[in-house]
């Protein structure tokens, strides 16, 4: 190399050097940096929002739930305020738990998660449930009785569409049925207001148990299809009249979806961590007849059943493995305790029918 070669070689170099730190190509290189940066942080704010707000919330009191809706002035819940009390707080925790109201999200991270929506509608139809009996059975002595005007308002609000984010949206519609349902507690507790009542007895219980049973069924046959199976047809069994619309084959291929295993499983969560809290309410104001009934143990352990099925899931995924292979089936777990707390379901509805 001779010195010419050298010279231009050093020179070049300075030039490489001038154009990378020079203050256009700094102020360039920094903004990268700051943009980079900035998505980073945002990634990491997203992930840790959307695995908090995925985190089912805890179970609470409904004595407590029943006491907190109670006007100041009166000293002890009355017959239907603790199930009110109960449905109120629900309904509220369905919209007021960490990240709030996330079925209806259009931005992340509320729309990037998946399973709490699920939990959020299981829950949902439970308080759609309740919310029917108290306007149908619970408020009502008998067929012919006036409905109560708050519970009009309040059941078919909490039937609005629950993915409507604006004009009206679902959370304005929910807050509304809250607040009718409020007003309908405070009358039950006034005793100057006769036109609010409670009737506690077997057969109003019976009535909404029913729909439970209903659900716990569905959700049974559900959580046992991640495994699929084949199942022998029985829709017209028990009647040799039954008839129905469409045939079907004898036998019938069932399987959920492998993208809704999870999606069923966390509905599952919903639906019996509401319920839950329901039949410890039904506990309280339905005591005396249970009593009467002896069927205060049967409602115990549906309730224990449930208690079950809201355990820890320490998998960060829900596992849908075969029945007896190597890796676990969550569905399948979750199924067992739904179909024993159905059992318990039917049995306490025979007793309350018995005389």
């Amino acid at each position: 190399m001779n010195l010419r070669d050298l010279f231009d070689r050093l020179l070049h170099g300075a030039k490489t050097t001038a154009r990378l730190y020079h203050p256009r190509t700094m102020r360039e290189r920094g903004l990268l940096w700051s943009a980079g940066l900035l998505g980073a942080t945002y990634v990491v704010v997203v992930t840790v929002l959307a695995i908090r707000w995925s985190m089912a919330p805890a179970e609470f009191d409904v004595n407590e739930a029943a006491r907190a809706h109670m006007a100041s002035s009166q000293q002890a819940p009355v017959t239907g305020q603790v199930m009110t009390g109960t449905l109120i707080e629900v309904a509220r925790t369905l919209l007021d738990k960490p990240g709030g109201y996330l079925s209806n999200d259009i931005t992340p991270p509320g729309v990037l998660i998946d399973n709490m929506p699920n939990w959020e509608f299981g829950v949902l139809v439970q308080v759609r449930d309740l919310a029917r009996a108290l306007r149908n059975d619970f408020s009502r002595s008998q067929s012919q009785s006036v409905e109560d005007r708050d519970l009009i308002i309040a059941e078919p609000l909490f039937n609005f569409d629950n993915a409507s984010w604006m004009l009206p949206s679902t959370e304005g519609e929910y807050r509304k049925a809250i607040r009718a349902l409020e007003r309908y507690d405070l009358r039950l507790g006034d005793g100057d207001a006769t036109d609010a009542q409670f009737y506690a007895r077997a057969d109003n219980l019976r009535d909404w148990l029913g729909m439970v049973e209903k659900r716990l069924g569905s959700l049974s046959q559900r959580l046992s299809a991640s495994v699929g199976q084949v199942r022998v047809n029985t829709d017209l069994s028990g009647d040799e009249a039954a008839r129905q619309s469409t045939a079907t084959p004898g036998q019938l291929m069932v399987r959920t979806p492998w993208y809704q295993v999870d999606d069923v499983f966390f509905e599952a969560r919903g639906a019996t961590w509401a319920l839950l809290h329901f039949l410890r309410a039904a506990e309280v104001d339905f005591a005396t007849v249970l009593e009467k009934k002896n069927a205060l143990v049967s409602l115990r352990q549906i309730i224990r059943e449930l208690e079950a099925s809201q355990a820890t899931v320490w998998s960060p995924v829900i596992l849908n493995g075969s029945g007896f292979g190597f890796v676990a089936n969550h569905s399948l777990v979750m199924a067992s305790y739904v179909s024993r707390a159905n059992a318990a379901v039917i049995d306490l509805r025979n007793l309350l029918a018995q005389g």
